[in-house]
């Protein structure tokens, strides 16, 4: 594998994990798109914020030395910015729409 592979195959797993969190929690949905869209941008946000812990595509390949756990906690890791993603993005949403109290 590949460091950009890699990369794909964890941006896939954020979109997966947003989407399949949409569909089981109606309350957190924005539907298919929106939830693509937030799974990208959560699981990118969090893999590019703690990937210097040592688990980011190039870490993983390592000297082209393959190490799967890093992959598993990779994978994990972008499926949790996925689902936080969603769940931060429909916070906002609600927040915005509040009506005012008058």
């Amino acid at each position: 594998m590949t460091g950009t592979l890699i990369s794909l195959i964890s941006i896939l797993v954020g979109i997966i994990a947003a989407n399949l969190f949409g569909y089981f929690n109606k309350k957190y949905t924005f539907g298919f798109k929106g939830n693509t869209l937030v799974g990208v941008f959560g699981s990118v946000l969090l893999i590019k914020s703690f990937g210097r812990l040592g688990f980011d595509p190039w870490s993983i390949m390592n000297n082209g030395d393959f190490d799967g756990l890093r992959l598993l906690i990779n994978i994990v890791v972008s499926a949790l910015g996925g689902l936080l993603g969603l769940v931060f993005a429909k916070w906002i949403y609600l927040k915005m729409n509040k009506k005012p109290e008058n």
